[in-house]
């Protein structure tokens, strides 16, 4: 059970902030919009589809949000079936900061992320340690994929090229636009908004991963599904989120509730001195 919630603690971590209108790289503490962020190309249908999507998500009250605190349960899946779902509870302060905790048996993990750092509690052991560069890494990878980065306009610091695609099938009789952000180092990442509603339906990118049985590396898709959009505080967020690796639904997130804008001590993301010091 504890290489379980260690496992989620560390998935989750990179998809919660996805899904939870997130943060996540030392980019601007204001956000920008893309009509004020004119650092990089995006071409005009591409810009057009951003602005609508950022006025379906609440416009100015969106763009407002400086916190985010989520609750609701993380559900894995294997060979297609889910199982046992984990609670959580994840705070998020923009930019770069965020701790999600998982409770499972009474049993409490706290994996979080704060700028180029990151520690995570281990409540089976009692023990706390510094995460390691490639759970850095994979928080980072998730910022840059994160619908937050595009809307905001965040991505135009890393010098990114934003492209219209065209529209896709989205199920019967439903297209998504689709738009591809691409940065300077090849990383690309494909976001895909109702054509109708003009919301944030998919993410869609590449990265390479160690295969379990080998030191061997191996290129896989990943994909985020969002679904179940609820308006909160003037806020539209979608309450489930699910994910997938080439194809197969790996995980769920399902939020009980969203709020925005609640005070968040810096002492709640930063590294206790010891196990016995975790709140």
């Amino acid at each position: 059970m504890r290489h379980s919630i260690l496992k989620i603690s560390r998935t989750l971590s990179v998809v919660a902030v996805i899904g939870l209108l997130t943060t996540s790289l030392a980019f601007a503490q204001t956000p920008s919009t893309p009509e004020t962020a004119n650092q990089s190309p995006a071409d005009n249908k591409a810009e057009a589809i951003l602005n609508r999507a950022i006025e379906a998500l609440g416009g100015t009250t969106y763009l407002n949000v400086r916190t985010v605190v989520g609750r609701g349960f993380y559900t894995t899946y294997q060979d297609g079936a889910s199982l046992l779902p984990t609670r959580f509870l994840d705070y998020i302060a923009f930019p770069d900061k965020e701790r999600t905790e998982f409770t499972a048996n009474g049993i409490r993990v706290i994996n979080t992320n704060n700028g180029s750092t990151g520690w995570l509690y281990d409540g089976a052991t009692k023990s706390i340690n510094d995460l390691k560069a490639p759970q850095i890494e994979d928080f980072k990878r998730g910022m840059r994929a994160s619908f937050e980065n595009l809307l905001r306009g965040w991505w135009r610091k890393e010098g990114a090229t934003l492209t219209y695609l065209g529209r896709r099938e989205a199920g019967l009789a439903k297209r998504n636009e689709a738009v591809r952000l691409v940065y300077s180092d090849g990383f690309w990442v494909e976001y895909e908004f109702g054509a109708r509603d003009a919301l944030p339906a998919k993410v869609i990118y590449k990265r390479t991963r160690t295969k379990a049985d080998s030191e061997e590396t191996e290129e896989i898709t990943e994909e985020d599904w969002l679904a179940k959009p609820v308006a909160i505080e003037g806020v539209t967020a979608p309450f489930v989120i699910d994910h997938y690796i080439d194809g197969k639904q790996t995980s769920r997130i399902n939020y009980e509730s969203i709020e925005y804008n609640r005070t968040l001590p810096d002492s709640l993301f930063a590294r206790p001195a010891n196990a016995k010091a975790v709140k």
